[in-house]
């Protein structure tokens, strides 16, 4: 391991940090929060320091590289210290007292999770506020693609990096060079945000407001500025821009670049997508009808509007709630946890296991069933019509085999101190909702409650848990694996 080479990247990282802190601190000088501005400006000081550590340390351009293991290892590692950074202006201005809780809230918004120990969010200083839903923009398009995307360096170095960090059973470039490619996805990125709060202000949100839920949905990340929700606005134009929106950021944001590019055709076929939208609409329907005939709200129309907006901040893991899905059918309830689970598309902004692993998935166990019946047969898993090698295949397999035994562990770990309402469900969800990015569970944890109720050791296991699902596990498994560290300059 270059350890010289960690030490110079991660001062970069801590230098950018400081930069993004600084719009936060003006705005807590602007509004007079002093307690928040200390907070800001004790993290953009401890920034700084590693940033000046890691410039005198820099190493040679020859002595750049890494090996593929390293980066893994170097990406969970970097999220972990660049939470505890971020973590400190809520715990100096003592908005959030204790540093786990802290920790817990800021994790939660890097991860784009929107998990809350925080019972009344108006209690909050305006400038914190905006640092929670600007931690979830920063982590949604992700925290390394970012500097690959601004600062200069070998791509070898960038692509050890970026497979780390970003999301899906593939990796691919859209263009030659990674950082044009990185450029390219953040301009898009940014461009349907700053859309986004457009149309919010036209819908009657206010511009504060706006930026804040425009950040919480791009990210897929669902933090908000009420403790009412989205349903505190009581505004069916804004219900269904976030809607549109929701689902926007959870396609693969290659499509976006093959629209702009005119290969519109190709973009629309895409095999994720349809699945994708297929599931939203057919759970949509079904949850309708369900609610409909359980007569949990008064009418159809009523019961259209709340399933539509709920699917869709399930699937896209954003999290925002308008209905008080605790009190819907069990079935209802069962469908909402599955697309949680499932999540939007690899390469987008949301959580879950992605909807590409399950078509993979799937196709891997069809053609098993028929391998089977016919043992001489050969069929090749394809995807868009490209065949899956089977390195990937494998790889997805895996991925499910382990998600099953953190889930599982994560739950019995959690439960050791209880449950806040005494249920195992509770728990469970928790674990469900902490793992797959999504914010909210069921019980107490659901979608007017929070994490608050449970104890120190169990924040703590959750929020590894969302470490684990935002980087898709092997980046954090790798920092204690020894091989990852050995030296090699």
């Amino acid at each position: 391991m270059n350890y010289r080479l960690i030490v110079f990247v991660f001062g970069e990282l801590a230098l950018i940090l400081a930069a993004l802190m600084c719009v936060p601190l003006i705005m807590a000088l602007g509004f007079g929060e002093n307690s928040a501005a200390i907070g800001f400006a004790v993290a953009i000081a401890v920034c700084v320091a590693f940033g000046i550590l890691g410039l005198a340390l820099r190493p040679p351009k020859d002595k750049r590289d890494l090996r593929p293991s390293s980066g893994f290892a170097i990406c969970g590692l970097f999220w972990i210290l660049v939470a505890m950074i971020g973590a400190l202006p809520f715990c100096v201005s003592k908005a959030i007292p204790n540093y786990i809780d802290a920790l817990f809230e800021t994790v939660s918004g890097f991860t784009t999770t929107g998990s809350s120990i925080i019972p009344v969010v108006e209690d909050i200083p305006r400038a914190l506020l905006f640092w929670r839903a600007f931690t979830q923009w920063i982590g949604g398009m992700g925290v390394l693609v970012f500097i690959i995307a601004i600062l200069p360096r070998n791509d070898k170095m960038s692509t050890a990096l970026a497979k780390a960090e970003i999301p899906g059973p593939q990796f691919g470039k859209l263009v030659s060079k990674l950082r044009f490619t990185s450029r390219i996805l953040y301009a898009i990125y940014i461009a349907l945000t700053l859309m986004f709060v457009a149309l919010l202000c036209i819908c009657g949100m206010p511009a504060f407001d706006a930026f804040c839920h425009a950040f919480a949905t791009a990210s897929t990340g669902g933090f908000t500025v009420v403790n009412g929700g989205i349903l505190a606005y009581n505004n069916i134009g804004i219900e269904v821009t976030i809607t549109i929106f929701m689902i926007l950021f959870s396609v693969n944001f290659n499509i976006y670049y093959f629209i702009l590019i005119g290969h519109i055709f190709k973009a629309l076929k895409n095999e994720e997508l349809i699945c994708m939208l297929l599931i939203y609409l057919g759970v949509v329907a079904a949850i309708t009808a369900d609610i409909t005939l359980s007569k949990t709200y008064s009418s159809f129309g009523e019961a259209l509007r709340y399933a539509s907006f709920d699917v869709a901040s399930a699937m896209s893991t954003t999290g925002f709630g308008t209905g008080d899905f605790a009190t819907w059918p069990v079935l209802s309830q069962a469908l909402l946890l599955c697309v949680m689970c499932i999540g939007g598309s690899a390469g987008s902004t949301a959580g879950g296991i992605k909807v590409s692993r399950l078509l993979i998935l799937s196709k891997s166990s069809v053609n098993n069933l028929r391998t089977t019946l016919s043992p001489r047969s050969v069929r090749a898993i394809k995807l868009d019509g490209k065949a899956v090698d089977d390195a990937t295949v494998t790889n997805v397999r895996s991925f499910f085999i382990i998600c099953a035994f953190i889930l599982m562990l994560s739950t019995e770990l959690i439960s050791i101190g209880g449950s806040p309402d005494g249920s195992f469900g509770t728990n469970f969800s928790a674990v469900i909702a902490c793992f797959n990015n999504i914010g909210p569970g069921m019980g107490a944890v659901g979608p007017y409650g929070n994490y608050a109720g449970y104890d120190l050791f169990a924040k703590i296991v959750l929020t590894f848990d969302m470490l684990l699902g935002r980087l898709e596990i092997l980046p954090i498994l790798m920092i204690f694996m020894p091989k990852s560290w050995r030296r090699i300059s």
